[in-house]
């Protein structure tokens, strides 16, 4: 019988010890595109300056300023949100390809989405993750696009508001309820005349609703509420459907087979952000491209159902007539 010397149990010990540590996180320096939304201060605070341990090693370390090239609201906050990045840190650059030659994953935040495609581009070339903030795009065409050459190039995409992650919605996603078979959320919806009417704001409640719905959705109606404000009705089948209504306030409710619950409040940021780090450092992507391309095809086929007074529209015209531009 062999045995075992004290000497082969404490090294053994050392051995089994050090597989059960948690592997140190790699240092992760991210890099922004698009100084012209609340959003970029909101995540450098957190990242640069908080010292959270679920960031450990997280920073922004390079920022591109030019969002939006015409939209006056957004234009005029990029002085003042470059100052505030530059104060925590932030190096910043003269184009996206100088910003990817430094860092290794990027927040895509310009404010405007006509500019998503282009700034896109220099990344999927450099082989960097990207997080691309809503809208995703202007148009449906443009996500299309966006979709078809992140596949082409083999770098990880993704797309959210932080509605998405907020802790109700994702309770009922997650199957607190059972399956969902209908859902109402309601979030502030103004408009922006370069973009498709829901993709600027509206985006937000609608990001909720397919959170709980999922994919699937068949057909869109938009109408208007009592109030002269939007409404938009999705049929997703065998019963089920989901329904989007501009309002002042964040919120909703889901009925599933178990019951209801709330669905589409704000809780904060920095629920998005943590789903965003935990993208960069695995490439798995929390929402996928399918989800959101029809989550965008929702939101046009209602633009289309206004120009048809109001007439039910199928998404899978609507992405099929975008698809074939």
């Amino acid at each position: 019988m062999r045995l075992i010397t004290i000497s082969t149990l404490l090294a053994l010990g050392f051995a089994l010890g050090a597989q059960a540590q948690e592997p140190t996180a790699k240092p992760l320096r991210c890099g922004i595109i698009g100084l012209d939304t609340s959003h970029v201060i909101a995540f450098t605070t957190t990242l640069n300056t908080k010292n959270l341990p679920e960031f450990a090693g997280v920073r922004i370390v390079a920022a591109y300023p030019q969002g939006s090239k015409d939209i006056p609201g957004s234009v005029s906050r990029v002085p003042d949100y470059t100052a505030k990045v530059q104060a925590m840190g932030v190096k910043i650059v003269d184009s996206v390809e100088a910003l990817v030659s430094e860092v290794d994953a990027v927040f895509l935040e310009s404010n405007d989405g006509r500019v998503h495609l282009e700034q896109l581009r220099p990344c999927l070339a450099a082989k960097k993750p990207v997080f691309i903030d809503k809208p995703i795009a202007a148009s449906l065409e443009d996500a299309v696009k966006i979709f078809a050459e992140a596949k082409a190039a083999g770098v990880p995409i993704f797309c959210s508001s932080s509605l998405r992650f907020s802790k109700s919605t994702q309770a009922v996603a997650q199957g607190s309820i059972g399956k969902v078979i209908s859902a109402e959320t309601s979030s502030p919806a103004s408009l922006e005349e370069h973009h498709v009417d829901l993709y600027w704001y509206g985006v937000h409640g609608c990001e909720s609703l397919y959170t709980v719905m999922g994919t699937g959705c068949q057909s869109v109606k938009r109408g208007v509420t009592g109030e002269g404000l939007i409404e938009v009705t999705g049929d997703w089948g065998n019963g089920r459907t989901g329904i989007f209504r501009e309002s002042k306030s964040y919120g909703g409710i889901a009925r599933g087979e178990k019951g209801e619950a709330p669905i589409g409040k704000y809780d904060n940021y920095d629920v998005l952000l943590t789903a965003v780090v935990k993208f960069f450092q695995t490439g798995q992507v929390p929402v996928s491209a399918e989800e959101t391309l029809e989550l965008y095809t929702f939101m046009a086929a209602a633009d289309e159902s206004k120009r048809n007074g109001g007439a039910s529209v199928k998404l899978a015209d609507v992405l099929a007539k975008a698809s074939a531009k």
